[in-house]
């Protein structure tokens, strides 16, 4: 068996690295990470050294610019391939999927980099829906990995067995042509992590109240709220209540829902004791989800995100906009699951 330092992998559509952040912290050396979209390439590299960020759309990313970027080889049995491309398209989510028409079909743009250079090993996350939609190309990516002698599994996994403080459903697939069988791990149903666990700690995470900006790099900003909306997070119960405790009241309930009982995590608290909700783009905001705190007036900090995410305290997000910011936190697969997945596959 492989030892896992012996392990190099490529990122394609690293974003702000959450994939390559627990890759590294499992002992694997990442090569470098592949995006289209370089406001991500200071986060990713400041945070990751030695892992060299690639501007670059894959689809006009030639073999040979790889190769000789990055010193990979063709046939690589220790080389680790990861495609986690951006999936609103295949969301279950009921958007418009017009603004992320374009991405539906990433994956078979990564699929001519496997063809071509054969990789060991391949890890894929990407939203539940990803695995059903009928648009989707992994029945056909699938396909490919068994006629090129590929085993592997794939299925819907949930974070929060995985370390992640996190209700958060995602699909992985992992791949390989190096051992007979290859499963993802089943991950711990015991030891689920709460938001109390990593948010808890109040000398870590001081009490700040709505708008609060901090310019360390530990990043602990908070939104704004308006007159409104701080009222009604006042009204909500503390420690998991949400939108149905300031119904009554006809200065603060929505037009929307009045009379609609659903989507009651709008305008809700986190609950200390469980993990959070899937954190968004848009955790930043009281209005977005379940995304108050548990008991302070505001929604949860930018680190507090990141923190939910499983980014270590010490990763940084550099950017001069808190929404980029967001996405970067928001899009990325969470890196203690990435870790996990990674560390039981038999690769060590």
């Amino acid at each position: 068996m492989h030892k896992q330092t012996n392990f190099k992998a490529v990122d394609f559509f690293c974003g702000a690295g959450g994939v390559t952040c627990g890759f590294r912290q499992a002992e694997i050396k990442v090569l470098g990470g592949i995006d289209i979209d370089d406001v991500f390439k200071e986060t990713y590299e400041k945070n990751n050294p030695g892992s060299k960020f690639i501007h670059n759309d894959i689809s006009t990313l030639k073999f040979k610019d790889l190769k000789d970027k990055l010193g990979i080889s063709i046939d690589d049995d220790d080389l680790i391939f990861v495609g986690c491309s951006p999936c609103q398209y295949y969301t279950n989510l009921k958007t418009d999927k017009t603004k992320s028409e374009d991405s539906k079909l990433l994956l078979e743009d990564f699929q001519k980099f496997v063809d071509y250079f054969n990789p060991g090993y391949i890890f894929i996350e990407n939203v539940p829906g990803f695995d059903r939609s009928k648009e989707s190309p992994i029945g056909r990516f699938k396909q490919f990995l068994l006629q090129r002698n590929y085993v592997f599994d794939d299925r819907v996994v949930n974070a929060k067995h995985f370390g992640v403080a996190q209700n958060r459903r995602r699909y992985v697939l992992i791949a390989t042509r190096v051992q007979d069988k290859i499963s993802i791990p089943d991950g711990d149903k015991e030891n689920i992590k709460s938001v109390k666990d990593v948010i808890g700690n109040y000398d870590e995470f001081i009490p700040v109240e709505a708008g609060h900006v901090d310019s360390s790099d530990f990043m602990h900003t908070v939104a704004g709220l308006t007159e409104v909306n701080l009222n009604r997070i006042k009204k909500v119960k503390k420690d998991g209540g949400n939108r149905l405790d300031f119904a009554d009241d006809n200065s603060l309930q929505l037009n929307c829902y009045i009379d609609h009982a659903g989507h009651t995590d709008v305008y809700g608290r986190m609950s200390w004791e469980k993990p959070s909700p899937a954190i968004t783009t848009k955790f930043r905001y009281t209005s977005s989800g379940r995304y108050g705190h548990p008991e302070q007036n505001r929604a949860i900090s930018i680190r507090e995100g990141a923190t939910l995410q499983s980014f270590p305290k010490d990763y940084v997000f550099h950017s001069n906009s808190l929404s980029v910011i967001g996405k970067m936190i928001g899009n990325a697969v969470p890196p203690e699951l990435a870790r996990r997945i990674v560390k039981n596959l038999g690769l060590s």
